[in-house]
């Protein structure tokens, strides 16, 4: 029972990890296109 509880608190805390992850990759991505725009703009 022990090792069940365990397992999911460890399991919920990687979810949440992987989520704050994809929001990092989100924004990195969002001011790439950005910089591309303000890059096309100029031309």
């Amino acid at each position: 029972m022990k090792r069940l509880l365990i397992l999911t608190l460890v399991s919920f805390m990687a979810l949440l990890s992987a989520c704050n992850t994809m929001q990092g990759i989100g924004k990195d991505v969002q001011k790439a296109g950005e910089k591309l725009e303000d890059a096309a703009r100029k031309k």
